[in-house]
């Protein structure tokens, strides 16, 4: 399972989440810190990434074309970096299921 994290989330949860989330990358790290969400969308959907915002820019995306990419949206609101991290280890099992899944294309964590 790879994640591909936002530019709204912080490139330190990559390290922190390695051991959960081994494959995954933050835009910054694959050189769309600047890219618009199209962009981010193809990267993704190209290259098997599951996208994860913070913010709902990718919701109606995903709703329009689903998927691939399939996204992770964190609906946490105002939160740090070690919230993020502990509900994406907290909520692993079922973030494995629905990358897993066939037919699911959108998951909110809240």
């Amino acid at each position: 399972m790879k994640l591909l994290l936002d530019q709204n989330l912080s490139p330190r949860l990559v390290q922190s989440l390695a051991s959960f989330y081994p494959d995954s990358t933050h835009v910054r790290e694959v050189g769309l810190q600047e890219a618009d969400d199209l962009k981010v969308w193809e990267f993704a959907r190209n290259n098997g990434f599951t996208v994860v915002p913070k913010d709902s820019d990718f919701r109606q995306r995903s709703f329009l074309l689903g998927f691939p990419p399939k996204v992770i949206w964190l609906r946490l609101g105002n939160c740090t970096t070690s919230d993020i991290e502990h509900v994406l280890k907290q909520r692993e099992t079922a973030i494995r299921k629905f990358c897993d899944d066939p037919v699911d294309s959108f998951l909110i964590l809240s």
